[in-house]
């Protein structure tokens, strides 16, 4: 007898879509009454769920406004014309920075062709060579910048993205927990640094690096992870007498939140503890928090020196 098996594409619900495209729940309620996109279906139960050709147009329109577009200018676009307008954005930036040195090529590819063993040996005999600090600001952060602009012209698939984001974290996370301990008690004070995320920001690989530049200058490292609570984060902070709050913010986070955001942790935060901000968000660029020191991983060596700097004067 012969059978024939139907393929049967389930529906997404709005917490698939939420973490299969990094778009908020509350952002896609907002297009659904504004834009009338996208258009979900309900189940049983009354929920929205997804049919799987408008969880592939979200994640391009996704990455457009990665790369700088705003939803409405794309979101009446077909599927077929975002990864175009994506494609040709992507490339345009690439020519205008100049293309990767071809080492960076040589990660890229071991990552396209999913060998990542041997992409995490080469990773960390980089490391070894450069020392951290270079292999962070040198090799890791202009490969990730790569590896996003990989993804956003579609050259790059959502798993293998997060392999890659996996595999940098691997090594991360060794090369962070080799950094010998340095004893500053009769030299220059130690910051405590506590770092993390806002719940809206899920990307840590950032918040790592930031971590990693901060443990070879010295500092005594408190990670919470991604996506702590602010109320949490300053509970932390008092709790563990943290120096400076770091924090890691993508461009996948609405500006005006982080503005907001950065006021309230500010009113909250013991006075003397500082609030350190990184990141890609547009926030950090345009118009600064004055209460907040922003640090690209490059300034961090220079900033903690300085805030070291401002401790032996307090003390004098």
């Amino acid at each position: 007898m012969k059978t024939s098996a139907v393929s049967v594409t389930i529906p997404s619900t709005i917490s698939d879509v939420e973490r299969d495209t990094g778009l908020a729940k509350e952002t896609l309620r907002v297009w659904e009454r504004r834009y009338d996109f996208p258009r979900p279906e309900r189940d049983t139960f009354g929920e929205r769920v997804y049919p799987s050709e408008q969880v592939i147009k979200l994640r391009l329109i996704k990455r457009l406004i990665d790369l700088g577009y705003r939803p409405g200018k794309v979101i009446g676009y077909s599927a077929d014309e975002l990864q175009a307008l994506a494609q040709k954005s992507a490339s345009s930036l690439r020519d205008e920075t100049s293309l990767p040195h071809p080492e960076l090529q040589s990660y890229l590819e071991l990552c396209k062709t999913h060998q990542m063993e041997a992409f995490r040996r080469k990773l960390t005999q980089a490391m070894l060579v450069m020392g951290l600090k270079n292999f962070v600001v040198n090799l890791v952060a202009p490969l990730s910048t790569l590896v996003g602009e990989a993804w956003a012209c579609g050259q790059f698939a959502v798993f293998e993205e997060h392999l890659y984001a996996e595999s940098v974290q691997i090594v991360l996370r060794s090369a962070v927990f080799s950094v010998p301990q340095v004893n500053h008690s009769s030299g220059a004070p130690r910051p405590r640094v506590l770092l993390t995320t806002l719940p809206q920001e899920r990307h840590g690989l950032g918040l790592l690096m930031a971590e990693a530049m901060f443990a070879a200058e010295g500092a005594h490292c408190i990670p919470l992870g991604v996506q702590t609570p602010l109320p949490d984060i300053v509970e932390g902070a008092r709790a563990m007498q943290a120096d400076i709050v770091a924090l890691s913010f993508s461009a996948t986070m609405n500006p005006r939140h982080v503005n907001d955001s950065l006021r309230e942790l500010r009113a909250r935060m013991p006075e003397q503890a500082e609030i350190w901000a990184g990141g890609t968000n547009p926030a950090l660029r345009k118009r600064p928090p004055s209460h907040v020191t922003v640090c690209e991983l490059g300034d961090i060596g220079p900033a903690v020196a300085e805030w070291r700097q401002r401790q032996r004067q307090a003390l004098s």
